[in-house]
């Protein structure tokens, strides 16, 4: 990570829901209303905005990112720690936290993902590393800014898939 950088939480998303808010909106409407029944008419129309299975598919992508990030932190950052599962639930209780971290917008710093226990390179430390990232990055915003291009996935191999936005000039 550069000194710019940041990770971000683990924060699934559910049709630009973060899963793990609307849980929390849910479970608070829930004991409001147990506490008092008039609240139900002010809950209403906003639990009414919610798909029928909006809730179990927020728990299940909210088990679901738990699951994935706890394997990959086991089976690869911490395979070679005495207890990579205890490591893993640290790293995922900090950042898997919506307590904690509050916003998909949470912005974790190298400092914080050391603490955590997570091996983070700092990208200063390399340069060769850092011109190379760099290079790439540039590359990326200067393809993102200047073209209409939205999203770019590529591999080491120079296979890509670019998303664009299509523009359509109306003239009269």
């Amino acid at each position: 990570m550069g000194k710019q950088s940041s990770l971000g939480p683990i924060d699934p998303q559910i049709g630009g829901l973060a899963a793990h808010g609307v849980i929390e909106e849910f479970t608070n409407a829930q004991k409001e209303v147990l506490k008092n029944q008039v609240l139900g008419i002010l809950w209403q129309p906003i639990i009414a905005k919610y798909s029928p299975t909006l809730i179990g598919e927020c728990q299940k992508a909210i088990k679901w990112a738990e699951t994935m990030v706890t394997d990959w932190l086991v089976t690869g950052m911490f395979k070679n720690e005495p207890k990579p599962a205890d490591a893993a639930q640290k790293v995922l209780d900090e950042l898997g936290s919506h307590a904690l971290t509050l916003s998909h917008a949470r912005h974790i710093s190298i400092d914080k993902a050391v603490a955590l226990g997570l091996k983070v390179t700092a990208l200063e430390s390399d340069q060769r590393l850092q011109e190379l990232v760099l290079t790439v990055h540039h590359a990326c915003i200067q393809t993102l800014t200047e073209t209409p291009a939205l999203k770019i996935i590529e591999n080491h191999m120079g296979v890509a898939f670019i998303s664009s936005l299509q523009t359509v000039s109306l003239t009269r």
